[in-house]
């Protein structure tokens, strides 16, 4: 439409062909639309200008600063659509909405305003410059959260527990440090711990910017602020991150620790990433108040747990938790740490990053651009008379090859391995270059995990499930008559998504005889596996109809975390 406009205002002789030039290149800097630029350059009138978006579109003008507009009718339009089409509501009459646009021709914008109200839409166009000041008297943004902040009481309010540093970006400062900005940051970061939240993402795209929550291991949309806000809302993020602002081009890394309620602390693990369209912010959410450190209420039965904590009491050998991101591995480890954790016993861990502080254990945050990696933690561990190491995660041959040579000499050794399952870590390692007889005689244990929605308590209902449905899940024929399985309809409670909570699913390996023989000999995955079955593990699937059984969780949660033996 930018072009168009410009050629007909050159065509009318209203600009020059040098000023639309001028105009364009003002544009494409500000972001601002056509007309605002050619006001603002001083090239045309206001007034002149809307006579003239008149006349072509065949709709009548309207000055914004003398209109009435009802107070009534400005609700009828959500912000986030008002801000979207740059429209502003100014009256109804009986079933027509009297609505002022700088972009009449915006067919969508009618037809979706149309659809909200219910209403038939008469159009009067105006300049960009009057609707956006109609917009910020009406709309004002801080306002509008006005009623969400009231509703906090003071155990919702927040306070920064360290003061941000002095940041050179002025202008990009002052605006993160407004009223409503912050306002709008602390509602954010108060809503996702109120819904126990794992992360939140902030995402800038090429027209929106959407503030996302993942609740139970699902993104759930939360809002969507307006786009003018957006560079002060990522930056509000990076001050308190302590993160330099003026730096957008390179990913930066940051934590926030936040004071909440009477004696509540939250710390953020802070990502930022650049993208295309500005800078991605996604925070980890580290509840130290909600880490479940009790083995027996992580979601093990009876036996794997059985083989968990014998293969952890060892005096030495190493113990693997294998499982994608975002699988509770890290939770599990820290479990077994919690248990392990004696005034007799040095324990060390070498962690990327620390995520919750552990009293009573030596807690090492790797930096690899200084040289601090797992593998020259592991080293200095080493030195340290230790009795239990924890290795964040095995990523390469140097590490694999020290904690295993760690755990052959005396020591305990818990890591984590990225893998689909218990069998396949063996091929892993071996495929990082050690030894099948070092895998054989070093490795205790090998426990891959999963992590599924729980149906909620509040709205769970029985529901009928065919046969072979069941039976294609791994339900054993004679159990299928006495199989109920259940489904959350959906309630206040869960935020209508029919699940409240997680459960880990466990498929728990332990490396007897028979395994390490099959180790040694350079057997597949897949007879591993069979051998592990046949000396009664149970699979990640298995572990999943476990829970179907009890009713803890879903046939679609089965189907979405494990696959078919």
């Amino acid at each position: 439409m930018s072009v168009r406009l410009g050629e007909l205002l050159v065509n009318k002789g209203l600009i020059t062909t040098k000023q639309l030039e001028d105009a364009l290149q003002e544009q494409k800097i500000s972001g601002n639309k056509l007309g605002s630029s050619l006001v603002k350059l001083g090239f045309i009138a206001e007034k002149n200008l809307v006579s003239f978006l008149s006349r072509h579109y065949g709709v009548p003008a309207i000055d914004l600063s003398e209109a009435q507009i009802d107070q009534d009718v400005v609700k009828m339009i959500p912000p986030d659509v008002v801000f979207k089409y740059q429209v502003i509501p100014i009256k109804r009459i009986g079933s027509t909405l009297r609505v002022a646009m700088s972009d009449p021709s915006n067919i969508l914008a009618i037809d979706d305003i149309k659809f909200l109200t219910s209403c038939h839409v008469e159009v009067f166009v105006s300049t960009e410059s009057a609707i956006k000041a109609a917009i910020d008297k009406f709309y004002d943004f801080s306002e509008s959260l006005k009623d969400i902040m009231e509703g906090m009481d003071e155990t919702d309010k927040m306070e920064l527990l360290e003061d941000s540093e002095e940041v050179d970006v002025r202008e990009l400062q002052q605006a993160s440090e407004d009223a409503p900005v912050v306002k709008l940051v602390n509602l954010i970061l108060n809503e996702a711990i109120k819904r126990k939240a794992s992360d939140i993402h902030l995402e800038p795209y090429e027209k929106i910017f959407r503030v996302r929550f993942r609740i139970d291991g699902v993104l759930q949309e939360f809002m969507k602020p307006p786009m003018k806000l957006k560079n002060a809302i990522i930056s509000r993020a990076k001050i308190m991150s302590k993160l330099d602002i003026a730096e957008r081009r390179l990913p930066q890394d940051g934590r926030i620790k936040l004071k909440y309620g009477k004696d509540k602390e939250m710390d953020f693990r802070v990502s930022v990433l650049p993208t295309l369209f500005g800078e991605k912010v996604v925070m980890r959410l580290l509840d130290k108040s909600n880490l479940q450190l009790d083995m027996t209420k992580l979601g093990f039965e009876e036996k794997p747990l059985k083989d968990f904590k014998e293969a952890i009491y060892k005096p030495f050998g190493m113990v693997l938790v294998t499982g994608p991101t975002g699988s509770g591995k890290t939770t599990t480890l820290y479990s077994a740490l919690a248990e392990l954790n004696r005034v007799s016993e040095n324990i060390s861990t070498a962690e990327d990053p620390v995520e919750f502080n552990l009293m009573g254990i030596n807690q090492v945050q790797m930096h690899e651009e200084i040289g601090l990696t797992f593998a020259s933690s592991l080293r200095s561990f080493l030195r340290q008379d230790p009795d239990i190491i924890m290795v964040g995660e095995v990523r390469d041959f140097e590490t694999a090859e020290i904690a295993i040579k760690a755990a052959l000499t005396g020591h305990l050794v818990l890591s984590t391995l990225h893998t689909n399952d218990a069998p396949s870590t063996i091929n892993r390692l071996l495929n990082m270059g050690i030894e099948p007889f070092l895998v054989a005689s070093s490795v205790n244990l090998i426990a891959a995990q999963r992590l599924a929605r729980m149906i909620c308590d509040s709205c769970k209902q029985p529901i009928q499930v065919s046969p072979q449905m069941l039976l294609n899940l791994g339900v054993p024929p004679d159990d299928i008559q006495r199989f109920t399985c259940y489904k959350g309809t959906g309630c206040s409670r869960c935020n209508n998504t029919g699940y409240k909570g997680r459960v880990a699913l466990y498929e728990v390996m332990p490396i007897k005889e028979e395994i390490r023989e099959l180790i040694l000999q350079g057997a597949a995955a897949t007879e591993i596996k069979k051998e592990s079955m046949r000396l009664g593990m149970k699979t990640l699937r298995q572990s999943a109809v476990t829970k179907l059984r009890e009713g803890v969780t879903t046939i679609e949660e089965v189907l979405k975390t494990t696959v078919e033996d």
